[in-house]
């Protein structure tokens, strides 16, 4: 059965992760759109990556359901969640450092094609897209912190995915690297690839997002528009500090 194309891409429905007697995650529902940029932020601890280790099929979560294009994904795992459409980054890139770049990013490209001729073709395309293409033949190890940081996104866009989670990718960037990630994050979403970014930059993401979701101690604090979430009571307090309120 096909999803109503009315219907969010994603829904997390009254999720909640406990590992033990600590909840990571608790009641959390929110909906992604299909096309939009949305940000998901809040303090350090406070569910982030949890949560995209719950959308991507690492972890499952003790209660609730998620759901991808109408489809409960919730017990898939992550081999089979990719295969449909979600690719995600890591807060810390992993890359195979002892291969170049193009065969990184071929590996990820082998989940959507058939044939090790095909993957590279389209290894090569990625490479082009994340200006990364005179990077190709050098070993994975030998990259630059920003240089691992674009290498996680093109492995990941080599999947071929309509839902692509953005684990700080934006983190430890000069402004003038953070500018080219912006630029970069809103050609792939001008495909219409819908993302979902973690980012402590408030600077870089606001401006960037179309939709913010806050989380505070594993739950739902606020969700909006940016300027409407920047300018709640909770977040202020939890998050952004009295200085931005007096800014």
């Amino acid at each position: 059965m096909s999803a109503d194309p009315s219907d969010p891409i994603l829904r997390v429905d009254d999720v909640t992760l406990a590992f033990g007697g600590l909840v990571a995650n608790r009641d959390v529902t929110l909906d992604v759109r299909g096309g939009e940029i949305l940000g998901l932020i809040g303090p350090n601890g406070a569910g982030k990556s949890t949560l995209f280790n719950l959308i991507s099929g690492v972890y499952r979560p003790s209660k609730g359901r998620i759901l991808f294009e109408g489809a409960d994904i919730t017990r898939l795992p992550p081999a089979e969640r990719c295969r449909r459409g979600i690719a995600r980054t890591f807060q810390v890139p992993r890359s195979f450092d002892s291969m170049n770049v193009l065969e990184n990013v071929t590996v990820g490209a082998l989940a959507r094609h058939r044939t090790a001729a095909s993957a590279r073709r389209a290894a090569l395309d990625t490479l082009e897209r994340v200006e990364l293409t005179h990077r190709a033949e050098a070993v994975a190890g030998e990259l630059t912190p920003p240089e691992k940081r674009r290498l996680e996104v093109a492995r990941a866009l080599a999947t071929g995915p309509r839902l692509l989670l953005l684990d700080e990718v934006l983190t430890g960037l000069t402004p003038s690297e953070a500018k080219a990630g912006v630029a970069l994050i809103r050609r792939v979403a001008a495909t219409g690839v819908t993302v979902i970014m973690v980012e402590h930059v408030m600077e870089v993401v606001m401006p960037l997002v179309d939709r913010a979701v806050v989380l505070h101690l594993g739950s739902v604090l606020a969700q909006g528009l940016p300027a409407e979430v920047v300018r709640d009571d909770g977040v202020i307090t939890a998050y952004l500090g009295e200085r931005h309120r007096a800014a």
